[in-house]
């Protein structure tokens, strides 16, 4: 019987095991992008774009991508982007902003940095994790309402909706979070976890999560915002680009801030 018992022991701690959060074994597998030394793997924009020509990237001494303006506070930002280009995928990274950077997390963008962004504005007004429609011959944001600190020594924000939002009609997003479900998520001057899940065309559906909080669901070929014109959108748009983290330009970014990134990874979908 004692031999029976192991056997059966050794039979079930051989069988796969799914726990809860864990990857099947035919889940799309997941790819590194940065590897804690260098920048193998990412590019600065090949061609200046309205940010600058791409501002300052490096790697500190404990392995931690940062981004900042190339002279620091000179005004030139761009982006680093990915050498590779995806089109439907999931993107996690941890991200640890300095207060008052204005950066993002663009998807399938192009050489200027033109794309769909995930908003990181860590300064006041800003917002993380909602989403704006950045090339340069046209714009629009999708921001319900943004953060400010309290008192600039301190961490602690305060939420105010964004005025632009009063024209809004129901259905700019499919779902989104409260400004207090994001304050109890968000960790000022600590490190956050940010996901986004792109599928779709040239008009892709863009999910947000903050520290495993659903932040939007942003659906480009249904959007109701006033502002949104679909062909203008699919003329600047692109349904395959890179990954690209800003720096964002102009005299606005201090001398010495930055946003570190560390622990990026990303699988493809739809494949």
């Amino acid at each position: 019987m004692k031999h029976v018992c192991s056997a059966l022991t050794l039979f079930v701690l051989l069988l796969p095991s799914h726990g809860v959060g864990e990857e099947k074994t035919d889940s799309p597998e997941w790819q590194t992008l940065f590897n804690g030394r260098d920048l193998t793997g990412w590019h600065l924009q090949r061609e200046r774009g309205q940010h600058g020509t791409g501002g300052h990237w490096g790697v500190t001494d404990d392995g931690v991508l940062f981004g900042e303006q190339g002279p620091p506070g000179s005004g030139n930002g761009g982006f680093l982007l990915t050498d590779e280009t995806y089109a439907e995928f999931e993107l996690e990274v941890s991200l640890r902003p300095d207060w008052g950077p204005d950066s993002g997390v663009f998807l399938r963008t192009d050489e200027l940095g033109g794309g769909w962004q995930v908003y990181v504005d860590h300064h006041d007004h800003g917002n993380v994790g909602h989403i704006r429609l950045e090339t340069k011959p046209y714009s629009v944001p999708f921001r319900p309402w943004g953060f400010s600190r309290i008192d600039p020594a301190l961490p602690a924000l305060e939420m105010a909706v964004d005025a632009r939002t009063k024209t809004w009609p129901e259905g700019v997003y499919e779902e989104t979070c409260s400004q207090e479900e994001w304050l109890k998520v968000w960790k000022t001057d600590d490190w956050n976890r940010l996901r986004i899940r792109c599928t779709g065309g040239e008009l892709p559906v863009i999910e947000t999560w903050v520290n495993d909080l659903k932040v939007c669901k942003f659906n480009a070929a249904s959007t109701t915002h006033p502002q949104f014109d679909t062909e203008k959108a699919e003329a600047v748009t692109q349904p395959t680009g890179s990954i690209g983290l800003q720096v964002h330009g102009g005299k606005n970014w201090r001398a010495g801030d930055r946003v570190y990134w560390r622990d990026l990874r990303i699988r493809r979908l739809g494949e």
